[in-house]
């Protein structure tokens, strides 16, 4: 059985070769599709812990509403 880092070398060799682009465009329309549908976000523990930790605050009450955020940012730009 081919390695998927080979197979993926195979495929991009031949889809180079390919002149026509209609047959470009529908590769890419399945590639597209496949793509969204099976889309897997993986993050790291690091990023889990701050996404925790972040939840947590929000929990608490220690967030500010990003209107309250703006009027903060125009005060800080304009000193």
């Amino acid at each position: 059985m081919i390695a998927v880092a080979q197979l993926k070398n195979l495929l991009a060799d031949k889809i180079y070769e390919i002149e026509d682009k209609e047959f470009l465009n529908a590769i890419k329309k399945i590639l597209d599709t496949v793509s969204q549908s099976e889309r897997i976000y993986r993050v790291s523990d690091e990023q889990k812990t701050m996404i925790l930790q972040g939840k947590e605050q929000i929990a608490g009450g220690k967030y500010i509403a990003n209107e309250e955020l703006k009027k903060e940012e125009d005060v800080w730009l304009n000193e």
